[in-house]
């Protein structure tokens, strides 16, 4: 958070000196129109490639701070990429060892049932 006031404190700063040399500009005035337009558009370059300057900076350091983060998360999807596929391999394995013993227990229940009579039927005569 200090960074981010750090910067936009920088960037009011780079903005103030751009005006401070715009208003530099009109001060100087010699009187002649075109000297004074000259004056002021280059004051304003001058403003802009500083301010341009600065961002391209702020950026260079963002770029750099979110590769950092960005990398170490990359590495994470793909370990959790690989423990899944191999859950899921285990999990076929298991599907096709078991499949059969269980359908046989399955139908085993189903075909050997025994019919009793309930422990809370109570005849009603």
């Amino acid at each position: 958070m200090t960074s981010q006031s750090q910067g936009i404190h920088q960037l009011l700063q780079a903005e103030k000196r751009a005006k401070d040399k715009l208003d530099e500009a009109k001060k100087n005035d010699t009187g002649s129109l075109s000297g004074k337009g000259k004056r002021l558009k280059q004051a304003k370059e001058e403003a802009m490639a500083e301010i341009d300057q600065f961002r391209m900076q702020k950026d260079k350091e963002f770029q750099l701070k979110q590769s950092k983060i960005m990398g170490s998360q990359s590495n994470l999807a793909e370990e959790i990429e690989t423990q899944t596929l191999e859950k899921i391999q285990e999990l076929k394995g298991s599907y096709k060892k078991f499949t059969e013993s269980v359908m046989n227990q399955l139908l085993n229940m189903v075909y050997d049932m025994k019919p009793e009579i309930h422990v809370n039927y109570r005849p009603t005569n």
